[in-house]
């Protein structure tokens, strides 16, 4: 669906590059430019070492289908190439810093001179404007650390936990994704770009936006509790005697007080003067939880699974990746596609991007494999306008290598 929309990307790591990915994924033809040294991302295992395995699985998620031009940007003739690049670009797409781009002259302003309709994205850890708009910020610093997140979701007097790999930034890479297609879509209208501003903060603090909202309009906010101190004893996690754990959601009010009741077989406990109204609940929670743990660790999760349906409860099993991988609803749901090695030599699974698009036509799909670090920068040149005596000016100032 996006046939005919070219992205320049000059970006690294993830945040911005997941964006890159879901509209390769989606039919754009992104170019990929990349510093001579690549991408660090490309030598992600190798940074935490390990170095055994064959592939690179994270780099490959954000860099499906997109073509890599390897560019020496710190270059008088590396910057005339993006700007040649931009010229006739839908999307520029950044996560460099902002006093880096105005000093090359590739912020927004100075790129708007060169295409008026272009969509200039940026992507950056706390935003173009403030004292921290040149702090560097990954997605445990910015979007879980400084938003909010990782204090609201750490239980009262326990140690954080680090953020697993990536989880700020893809969520960052949605709403990145987001902007430039409302961008696009307002120039439809007025035949002018815009520029698209992401940060790791901004995105953190809307993902805890329900608590923040709660914390801006009354001044507080509750703390994160143990299972035993939960503010709502039912929405919950219950051990099975097969030892899953599964998550429990009871809908707003008293409506699944019932259901849970009769799911563990105790509908005389509805009544029960104790647990009758959600007040009396949070009151005598910690003896109610010790209950409901007794309940479910004398069942399995097959016997669970029915139990919960027939009461038409909100819940699922805690499930590890690699029963995810297994999960025939994931599949059904679209979750997993097949990419292309970059070798030839075959297909290997990989998480869609989040959004199927049904009706006539493909659904969203890798356009190819991940390039090499450069693999496309003569081709791109050329069909940019760069002569062979162009290219190997290029080459002698340091441009490309």
């Amino acid at each position: 669906m996006l046939e005919g929309i070219r992205v320049i990307e000059m970006a690294t790591y993830i945040a911005a590059p997941g964006a890159g990915g879901i509209l390769a994924d989606w039919g754009a033809e992104v170019i990929k430019v990349e510093p001579l040294s690549g991408c660090p991302m490309r030598n992600f295992f190798k940074s935490v070492g390990v170095d055994h395995l064959k592939g690179n699985p994270v780099f490959d998620l954000d860099n499906r289908g997109k073509r890599s031009v390897a560019l020496n940007t710190a270059t008088p003739e590396g910057v005339e190439a993006i700007k040649r690049l931009v010229k006739d670009a839908d999307v520029f797409l950044t996560n460099v810093r902002p006093g880096g781009l105005e000093r090359a002259g590739l912020d927004y302003e100075s790129l708007k001179k060169v295409n008026p309709k272009l969509v200039y994205a940026t992507v950056s850890g706390y935003g173009l404007q403030g004292p921290d708009r040149d702090r560097p910020g990954f997605d445990m610093a910015a979007f879980y650390a400084r938003s909010g997140l990782g204090a609201i979701t750490t239980p009262k007097g326990q140690e954080p936990a680090p953020l697993r790999t990536a989880v700020g930034d893809h969520t960052t890479s949605m709403a990145t994704t987001a902007g430039i297609l409302g961008a696009l879509l307002e120039r439809q209208r007025t035949g002018k770009g815009r520029l698209v501003e992401a940060s790791l903060l901004r995105t953190g603090i809307y993902a805890l936006g329900s608590d923040m909202s709660i914390q801006l309009k009354f001044g507080k906010l509750g703390s994160t509790k143990s299972r035993h101190e939960a503010i709502n004893p039912l929405n919950n996690f219950f051990k099975t005697s097969d030892g899953i754990w599964i998550a429990i959601i009871p809908r707003q009010g008293s409506v699944d007080w019932d259901a849970i009741c009769k799911a563990i077989g105790q509908p005389k406990m509805i009544e029960d003067p104790r647990f009758k109204s959600s007040r009396d609940r949070r009151a005598n929670g910690t003896e109610l939880v010790d209950i409901l743990d007794a309940a479910f660790a004398q069942h399995d999760l097959e016997y669970w699974t029915k139990a919960l349906d027939e009461q038409d409860m909100v819940w699922a099993p805690m499930m590890p990746p690699a029963d995810v991988a297994a999960d025939p609803q994931a599949e059904a749901a679209g979750a997993f596609f097949d990419v292309p090695e970059n070798d030839g030599s075959g297909t290997f699974r990989a998480p869609a991007s989040p959004i199927r698009f049904g009706g006539e036509g493909e659904d969203a799909h890798p356009r190819g494999p991940s390039p090499d670090l450069g693999q496309h920068t003569l081709d791109v040149l050329k069909e940019f306008g760069y002569s062979e005596a162009d290219i190997a000016g290029l080459q002698k100032s340091g441009t490309i290598a």
